[in-house]
């Protein structure tokens, strides 16, 4: 076996001072480093400069429309869930400006691009949106066409994942075979454990870049009780689990209730406000708007952010083919849980929660399953006892 290999498969750990260290080399070899920090009462992914910046000794509490930040009773750097940030932010960015061009006499210039993206360095990256992250991928890099913008940022990014130490009440990653554990799509994954009232992390490299910045940090090899904490800690991650989903034959379930009228009930709490497909990591609906300015000099082309619950966002010529709410909200959850594993080759949900916890009337996309789940069986058992008579 190579020294690589070796190192790849190696556990070690260090303290906050090696941490620390691992922020700054990143900072030296030109990553903008960014991760958790509080902005607005809510944990944010934003540029950070220190271990400082992290939203230290805080916890939060989820539920269906809630999002609470408490004190913890220790000093945790990971001691939380995820908050209505995504790294999609920085690969798949709200508004995107595709091209500009200004008068030129007669025609018009079209003038270069900006710089490109800067380097970032991800800290404190989950597995559910790492998950995330490969299903973007799948979307952007593997089919057809490559969308090259999102391809030259995805790059450039070094990955410091972080176990889950707990799960939040909107949590189901496990149902969704997601995490809580963090097994590839990473340069560097910590656990963070405490040992004599110490932050200790104990760190597995998962890429070459990874374990040639690791030698760079002040580290030693991992004891056989730290290695077991970390099976101790995502173990406990999954116990806490605040939901479930049955992914059991889900797929045809959703195909063969499309009449279901579950879609109506949930339509009639539906705001259609959008906020679940804005705090999705997975969702990259988009629309291309084109604007000039006031004395027609200067015209530019931006991509941005959209979502299936508009009702323009389905509009063709003579109106829109998804003008109900109910037809819409189907329109996603089918999307999202069965159409897309046609598209893609898996599940466009990684159990991260956002969507329960953000959505402002608290609709839960593991209640509108369980609800379609148990409509479904009683409709089966009428067809059998009818087929009977």
């Amino acid at each position: 076996m190579s020294q690589q290999e070796t190192d790849l498969e190696q556990l070690n750990v260090f303290d906050l001072s090696g941490f620390a260290k691992l922020i700054t080399l990143l900072q030296e070899k030109g990553y903008t480093t960014v991760g958790p920090t509080v902005e607005e009462g809510a944990i944010v992914y934003d540029e950070i400069d220190s271990i400082e910046d992290l939203p230290i000794g805080l916890t939060d509490e989820q539920a269906g429309g809630k999002y609470e930040l408490r004190k913890r009773n220790d000093h945790a750097l990971f001691g939380y869930v995820v908050g209505p940030h995504s790294w999609k932010k920085f690969l798949n960015p709200a508004g995107l400006r595709l091209w500009q061009a200004r008068r030129n006499g007669r025609s018009f210039e079209v003038l270069e691009q900006e710089a490109p993206a800067p380097s970032y360095a991800f800290i404190g990256a989950r597995a559910c949106e790492l998950n995330a992250i490969a299903i973007q991928d799948r979307v952007f890099l593997k089919g057809s066409f490559v969308d090259s913008d999102y391809a030259g940022r995805r790059q450039n990014i070094f990955v410091v994942a972080v176990n889950c130490g707990q799960a939040g009440g909107t949590c189901f990653c496990d149902s969704m075979n997601a995490g809580p554990k963090a097994k590839s799509g990473y340069d560097l994954v910590l656990t963070e454990i405490k040992a004599q009232k110490r932050n200790l992390f104990v760190v597995e490299a998962g890429s070459e870049a990874g374990a040639n910045l690791l030698h760079e940090v002040p580290h030693e090899p991992a004891t056989e009780k730290q290695m077991a904490r970390v099976s101790e800690v995502v173990s406990d991650a999954v116990a806490q689990m605040g939901r479930q989903l049955d992914t059991r034959d889900l797929q045809s379930l959703l195909y063969r209730n499309s009449g279901n009228g579950r879609w109506n009930e949930v339509a009639e709490r539906c705001l259609a406000c959008a906020n679940c497909t804005m705090v999705c990591p997975t969702c990259f609906c988009s629309t291309v708007e084109d604007t000039t300015d006031l004395t027609g000099e200067h015209a530019e082309r931006w991509r941005l952010w959209d979502s299936c619950f508009t009702q323009e966002f389905s509009y063709v010529h003579g109106g829109s083919v998804r003008s109900s709410i109910s037809a819409r909200y189907r329109q996603w959850i089918t999307h999202k849980l069965a159409s897309w594993v046609d598209q893609f080759g898996s599940s466009g949900c990684v159990g991260c929660g956002r969507c329960i916890t953000w959505c402002p009337v608290g609709i839960d996309i593991t209640e509108e399953i369980a609800a379609l789940r148990e409509a479904d069986s009683g409709l089966s058992s009428i067809l059998r006892t009818e087929e009977k008579e």
